[in-house]
């Protein structure tokens, strides 16, 4: 009897994600809309506002919203990104979290080999620009100070409080537009585990992927980004009280909300890592003590079944 063959299905195609940016200056971004859409994007999302500004609230979520599998697409690297740093910086935490990102009138696609090479491309060209910059400062100051001129601010020397105001007023955006740019790569863990688990194992969490909070640092950064309106108050409410002996199944709970995908093994070595004692005594974790952690963040409904 003849065999039959049978036709595999097709992969699904990835989802393509628009983001079309219009500046104040100019009044329609309906060839971009048009340009995305030729290409197959399901979504569009459109934007208003300067290139140059940081404070982008459609982008924000547009980037908290991609999921693994899914591909940005842009008309031109300027829609995205304000310097090339950014635009690496955006790419970078894109591919982190196995999302691509693709250019329609550029040469960059990181779901292609060639695209991936034209960005290498652009990081080289960033760390020339970096170390042109910091090679004409030197110049300059050398310069200056031939010339019988001190470097820096005249009116910080003399204290000056308009000087004053101008450069804390100056540290203050730089401080908005750090968070903002690296928000992609915390904020969403932020506002997977609080308010219900403690700054301090949110923290913990944090650091354990490769970050450097501390706990002040943290709040301070969630304080900051609620009072522009890019982070909801929610977070900074209080969490539950616990007895203290419920440390260590807070900590299991958020280790899990955190990256669900992790065995109990996983899990297990985490907790060794972070130094935690077994709760029943023992030098090491085994998959069974954090079964019961598990079950009783379940009964408490820290964690979803």
């Amino acid at each position: 009897m003849p065999q039959v063959a049978i036709a595999s299905s097709p992969s699904p195609r990835p989802r393509l994600i628009g983001y079309a940016r219009v500046s104040t200056d100019d009044q329609l971004n309906d060839a971009q809309v048009d340009e995305l859409r030729a290409a197959g994007c399901d979504r569009i999302h459109q934007e208003h506002g300067s290139g140059l500004s940081r404070t982008r609230p459609v982008l924000t979520k547009v980037l908290k919203d991609l999921t693994s599998g899914d591909v940005l697409v842009v008309v031109r690297l300027d829609r995205l990104a304000r310097s090339v740093s950014h635009l690496l910086h955006v790419i970078e935490d894109l591919e982190k979290r196995g999302v691509h990102f693709r250019s329609l009138r550029d040469p960059i696609d990181t779901s292609t080999p060639q695209g991936m090479f034209s960005l290498q491309v652009l990081g080289a060209v960033a760390q020339l620009e970096r170390a042109l910059i910091a090679e004409r400062t030197k110049a300059g100051i050398k310069a200056a100070k031939a010339r019988g001129k001190l470097p820096g601010n005249p009116g910080l020397r003399e204290r000056r409080p308009e000087a004053i105001k101008a450069v804390s007023k100056a540290r203050e955006k730089l401080y908005l537009d750090e968070l903002i740019s690296s928000a992609q790569t915390w904020l969403p863990t932020v506002r997977q585990l609080r308010p219900q688990h403690s700054w301090d194992n949110v923290v913990r969490v944090l650091n354990r992927r490769g970050h450097h909070w501390t706990v002040q640092r943290l709040r301070r950064a969630v304080h900051r980004m609620v009072r522009e309106k890019l982070a909801e108050p929610e977070l900074l409410a209080r969490s539950p009280r616990r007895a203290p002996e419920d440390h260590l199944m807070k900590l299991v709970a958020a280790i899990t909300i955190a990256d669900p995908s992790l065995s109990l093994r996983d899990i297990a070595a985490q907790l060794d890592q972070m130094g935690e004692r077994p709760a029943r005594g023992g030098r090491r974790w085994q998959p069974s003590s954090v079964r019961a952690l598990l079950d009783e963040a379940h009964r408490f409904g820290l964690v979803r079944p």
